[in-house]
């Protein structure tokens, strides 16, 4: 398993952070990883909707399908894609902590199957990854990291 967790604190309101982090279609303009995102299902953000969700990886691109799990606006959002080769599961908490707001993204990432066992070796390349979304993150928020 690969793990990925990174908070930050920005002024803007926490319904407006959470808004734009739910809608999955948002996630090209902060995450360089992603070339791609529509959705599929439901009309915005909520408890039913789905986002194609098209990411860089060996090879060629892979499409990865997104289902909301969670849905507590402006609070909680937990959403999963499974594909053949990998399991995602990313969790955004948003609260507001003395007059401004934290995001917390926890993002996991796990190889299906017997290639379970290159774990390891996904975590540093996750790390690298996760790093410049989190940067990403902090620039489309206009936050800060929060240690």
């Amino acid at each position: 398993m690969a793990r990925y967790v990174t908070k930050v604190r920005t002024d803007r309101a926490a319904a407006e952070v959470f808004g734009y982090l739910a809608d999955l279609t948002n996630f090209a303009e902060w995450d360089p990883g992603v070339s791609r995102s529509v959705q599929v299902s439901g009309v915005g953000p909520g408890a039913d909707a789905a986002f194609d969700v098209t990411v860089a990886s060996v090879g060629r691109p892979l499409t990865l399908r997104y289902e909301t799990v969670t849905y507590d606006a402006p609070h909680e959002l937990i959403v999963r894609a499974r594909s053949r080769v990998v399991t995602s599961i990313d969790s955004i908490s948003v609260s507001s902590v003395e007059g401004s707001t934290v995001v917390t993204y926890d993002a996991d990432l796990r190889l299906n199957g017997v290639l379970g066992l290159l774990d390891r070796g996904l975590q540093l390349a996750f790390a690298r990854i996760g790093d410049r979304a989190a940067a990403g993150l902090r620039r489309v928020l206009d936050g800060e990291e929060v240690t």
